[in-house]
């Protein structure tokens, strides 16, 4: 009977968004203000919905119910409670139904809150969520059911894959939806933006929490995933340019140049039309991360789904969002009137620089992860190539190079006009971190590869970069420390926030260096009672 509720209250959800689609919509073209405040009820209505549906297939695992078939294809009655959790969304139906549950309680959480927002432009922005509701609604009911049944039900169930029973990966796909499918938001903002053809300050200001909220939680999941892969596949490897891993890297990406290019609409009024780009962008690159993964193109150990039909659905779903868009940013884009000039040395420039490099890098990504897939479909499956880390790292590498480079000087730009020569004064600690850590890590490991210390020398440069960019803002050893204190106090959490993202990056570039170039293997084959030795231990084959 719950299985019967989640099915009906599931049916009930598309309704609901069905009617959050069109209506609202009609009320923000034609000013009916009952109309458009119809959109918060009826996003709160399919949230509610979607959490009672995921409930009831949640106590359909916890209580191995194997008349539901997704419960006897991915659970056993032996399981512990965390994996008969996890295998909730450890399977194409349940991980379709996570992901319509995160799209509507992003829609949920602007109708809540969102309360500064016009009435006309939030009614567009849930009317948007709602139609991308709408078709993946409609694919889990038409193709992906979580609740069918079977009959007779068997008497237990064949368990859960083996490389998904662990704790890492019970945590990591929900902050991964949490963060690719809430791109939605930036994207439906980026829509009613274009149907309304008005973009400024206070959109930028709208969109940018939303945007961040998203970046936080796939920067989160995508860190648990490369922990996992760390120490469960690949013997300490922690990234594989695996194409799923690439479909979640990739909004990454335009998720952090379109947080980076919302500071200048915010602050110049400028970059309105590549901001809005950049969102419809994001959003692509995870609905492309939902077709990967779900329409058989691809085998990976993250791939939930070989159903070629389910592809063709999904692919329909992302023509249609994406094409839609598309379309109404060619028509309404260049009507957008631009905003402040700036000069090429300035803080607007260094986001701009910040945008294009991590603009080419998703697209290096995207290139190789797409290109194998094209290469086999256009020749019919007879011509087939293999992309791998080789390629990835001898092209997205020396992309990051300058980023990194730039990431210490944009801060230290002023806006509209700078001066590299009073940036540069205040990098010659930065400098002098660089040019030591390259010297000490050259005597410390001489026998390593020779860019290995010219990563660390980078390291070093982002790193010292950044805290002279908080030293200066507090005035560290400038003035007295209380007031020092005080000024930290009163620092911007967007500031406070840059800091500790830009720590975090040179941070994981010494990680990066130290696994890649330092870690000793050893491929040998034994006999039992044969020993190896490698990097001061023994192992024996019993």
């Amino acid at each position: 009977m719950i299985a019967e509720i989640g099915q009906f209250v599931l049916i009930l959800a598309l309704v609901l968004a069905g009617v959050q689609a069109t209506l609202p919509l009609w009320g923000a073209a034609r000013g009916h203000s009952a109309l458009m405040v119809l959109a918060d009820r009826t996003a709160i209505g399919q949230a509610a919905a979607l959490l009672i549906a995921f409930a009831a297939l949640t106590h359909g695992f916890v209580t191995s119910d194997f008349s539901l078939t997704v419960v006897f294809q991915n659970s056993h009655s032996l399981k512990p409670m965390l994996y008969k959790v996890s295998g909730v969304w450890g399977n194409h139906e349940g991980s379709m139904l996570l992901w319509v549950l995160v799209l509507a309680l992003f829609s949920a959480a602007v109708a809540l809150f969102g309360r500064n927002l016009p009435p006309s432009l939030k009614a567009r922005v849930l009317a948007v969520q709602a139609m991308i509701g709408v078709g993946f609604l409609a694919f889990i009911i038409f193709t992906s059911n979580p609740f069918a049944r079977l009959s007779p039900a068997p008497l237990d169930g064949t368990g859960l894959n083996p490389l998904l029973q662990d704790p890492g990966l019970a945590f990591h796909p929900p902050l991964l939806y949490l963060g690719y499918v809430g791109f939605s938001m930036a994207f439906s903002f980026a829509v009613a933006a274009l149907i309304e053809g008005r973009v400024d300050a206070a959109w930028a200001r709208w969109v940018r929490p939303w945007t961040l909220a998203a970046w936080t939680f796939l920067t989160a999941g995508i860190a648990l995933g490369s922990w996992w892969a760390y120490y469960e596949l690949g013997w300490g490897g922690w990234w594989f340019w695996d194409p799923v891993e690439n479909a979640s890297f990739m909004p990454w990406l335009f998720g952090t140049a379109l947080l980076h290019s919302a500071i200048v609409v915010e602050k110049r009024d400028a970059l309105k039309s590549w901001t809005i780009l950049l969102a419809i962008l994001t959003f692509s690159m995870s609905l492309l991360g939902t077709f990967l993964v779900r329409s058989g193109v691809l085998t990976s150990v993250h791939a939930f789904a070989t159903d070629p039909e389910r592809g063709i659905f999904i692919l329909a779903i992302l023509a249609l969002t994406i094409g839609i868009a598309l379309t109404l940013f060619a028509i309404r884009a260049p009507g957008m009137k631009g905003g402040g000039l700036f000069a090429p040395v300035s803080r607007e420039g260094a986001l701009i620089a910040n945008n294009m490099l991590l603009t080419v890098a998703a697209g290096t990504v995207l290139l190789g992860t797409l290109y194998p897939l094209i290469l086999e479909a256009v020749s019919g499956g007879t011509a087939k190539v293999s992309v791998g880390p080789p390629f990835f790292n001898a092209t997205f590498g020396p992309i990051m190079v300058p980023l990194v480079i730039m990431m210490a000087i944009g801060p230290l730009l002023a806006w509209k006009r700078g001066t590299l020569k009073t940036a540069a004064h205040k990098l010659i600690p930065a400098a002098i971190a660089a040019i030591l850590a390259i010297t000490v890590t050259f005597i410390l490991v001489p026998d390593g590869p020779g860019l290995a210390p010219l990563a660390m020398g980078l390291a070093a440069w982002l790193a010292a970069g950044t805290i002279a960019e908080w030293a200066g803002r507090i005035k560290l050893f400038a003035i007295p420390v209380p007031e020092s204190w005080r000024r930290l106090k009163g620092l911007p959490r967007a500031t406070s926030g840059m800091t500790l993202a830009h720590l975090g990056l040179a941070i994981m570039i010494v990680g990066i260096t130290g696994s890649s170039a330092w870690r000793t293997e050893l491929i040998t084959t034994l006999v039992p009672g044969e020993s190896a030795q490698g990097a001061g231990h023994t192992v024996t084959l019993s």
